[in-house]
Formats: structure tokens, sequence, C-alpha cells
């Protein structure tokens, strides 16, 4: 089998998202199930592989990571439509959140990707279409501007320091996002925010719950994208001085998510070869290793008591390594 195969299958979620809107109702919540709930799992029962062969796949794979970028604004306006026909009921939540769930999925993998490619190329404004779906334009300059400059130093919003939960990791990191990105891009930034803001006058002359549907489904999204930040980096640290290196960033070498999510959790290779497109990337033996995949590490941090206590041995060993 080729090696871009199994990346197919993370396309089903949004897939999957597309089917449960269109039927409705009660239906609209079966892809939380499923993502929260069997993805989990899949993640423990498909077990790890540092594989990284099939680089000159580049076609397949490219395409698979294309699609994930037009999901996100597509599935946001299907979702809205719908919300508009129907009105919004007791199942319009379930659909948010399932909504939210995917353009957070997807949306990490295209803005991350994509987002590394040619400014002003059709990758990159796929990567822009899909990040205005979340309200989030300014994630592309942060991450390739800060980010990418500071992982694992203090100075970088998006790296979670050792003992920090998730959720004031969240609260913390939005404002300082943002920030960054207006100095890093002052005036690329400040057209993003009025791009924006705009989007958000049209939905509200629309109406304003679709306002209010679009704005919960890209709450969702972007805790979803910062969990992922949260999660590459916590606890892990260099100083101001210090060269960048593989053990400044977790590796996940779990099948499912580097299938679902396109090789996302080979992440410190990401920070050390930058130009290259994830199925290229790497793992390293120097790199810590997460004990789980993403989606079973998600409900660990949600309980950040749970995450320090599970995570204090894996802590402990990167800092003496």
């Amino acid at each position: 089998m080729s090696r871009w195969a199994p990346h197919v299958l993370g396309l089903g979620t949004p897939l999957l998202v597309a089917v449960s809107l269109y039927v409705g109702g009660i239906w609209q919540g079966l892809p939380i199930l499923v993502i929260l709930g069997f993805y989990p799992l899949l993640d423990l029962i498909a077990g790890e592989s540092g594989e990284v062969k099939g680089i000159e796949e580049d076609k397949m794979f490219n395409s698979i990571i294309h699609l994930h970028g037009l999901c996100m604004p597509t599935i946001v306006a299907f979702f809205l439509a719908l919300v508009w026909m129907r009105g919004f009921d007791e199942f319009t939540w379930l659909g948010i959140v399932s909504v939210g769930l995917t353009t957070g999925a997807s949306g990490i993998v295209a803005a991350h990707e994509l987002g590394h490619r040619k400014p002003r190329s059709a990758s990159w404004w796929l990567a822009r279409s899909g990040l205005l779906s979340i309200l989030y334009l300014h994630f592309t300059t942060e991450h390739n501007f800060t980010h990418h400059k500071h992982w694992a130093r203090p100075i970088d919003p998006t790296s979670s320091p050792r003992g920090r939960g998730i959720y004031i990791h969240f609260l913390r990191t939005l404002p300082l996002q943002l920030k960054g990105a207006l100095k890093a891009r002052p005036k690329d930034t400040k057209i993003s925010l009025m791009v924006e803001a705009l989007l958000l006058i049209g939905l509200f002359l629309i109406s304003p719950v679709i306002l209010g549907v679009f704005l919960m489904q890209a709450l969702v999204a972007v805790f979803l994208l910062e969990y992922v930040n949260y999660l590459q980096h916590h606890g892990l640290s260099r100083g101001a001085e210090e060269r960048m290196g593989p053990q400044h960033a977790w590796e996940s070498r779990h099948r499912w998510s580097r299938w679902t999510l396109m090789e996302l959790p080979l992440h410190p290779a990401h920070h050390l070869t930058s130009s290259l497109p994830a199925w290229k990337l790497s793992t390293y033996e120097e790199s810590p290793r997460l004990p789980f995949g993403y989606y079973t590490s998600f409900w660990l941090a949600l309980f950040p008591p749970l995450w320090h206590f599970v995570m204090k041995n894996h802590l402990d060993r990167a800092s003496t390594n």
C-alpha cells in the first residue's frame, strides 16, 4: 500500500460532518462521538510507527492537504446555510461543536502546512480562506514570524511552560498571539482584522443568529487549534541564546494521529526543516515522545491535574537528556 493512502482517512472527518449536518437532528452529534470517543481508541489500538518513507509521492499528499484546506470554508458555509434554512433548534448545538471540531482539525493541518507556502500563492490563499472561516487570519503571521523564531522560549506565547493548564494557556495565548502578529507584520495584521470585521458585520446583517453560530464554531475550532500548540511544546524550554534542537518539541509516532493529521505529530522535524512539506518530515531519536497520540492526549489535557501527573516522568526524562 502506498504511504499516502492511510492519510486519506483524515478526510473522513469533514465528510462525516457534512453528511451528519445534511441529515440533521440528533445525527449532528455523531461526529462528536466519533472524533472524541472513537478516535482516541484508534490512537491506542493503531500503535506507533517511525516509518517516514515514500517521499516521492508528492502529488497525492499535496492533493490531500489541499482538500483539507477546501473543507474548512466549505463546511462552515454549508452549516450556516442549513441553519438559515432550518432555523436554530436544540440540535444546532451539536452541529456547532461538530463543525468546530472538523474546522479545527482540518484547520491546523491546512494552516500549518499551506501557510508555509509561498505568500500570495494559490495554496497560501487557500490557507487564509480557511483561517478566515474561524476568525484566525493572524495565525499565519504569528506562526511563521514569531513562533518559528522563539519556539520553546518563555517569550513565545504558543509554548506552554511546565505546570500551566490548557485553560489558562488558552486565555493567555490568544491576546499575546495577536499582539505578536501586530508586532511582526502590523500592516498585514490590521488588514486581516479589517477583513474579519467586515465578515462579522455582513453575517450580522444577514442574521444575528447566523453570526452567533459562526462565532461559536470558530471558538471550538480555535480551542482545538491552540490545544495542538499547547501539546507540541508543553514543559520544554530553551534559553534565549540556546540553539534550537529536536529536544525542544514533542514528537508523537502514533499512527492514527499521524494519518489523520497529515504528519503534524512529527513536530520537531517541522521546526528544524520547516521548508519541507509534511510528508517529507523525519523522526528524531533525540526528541521527547508523547506517551499518547493527539486524540488521547486531548482528554488528559482537559483535566490539568491528570495531565500534569501523566506528563511528570516524561518531562523529568526530557529535562535530563
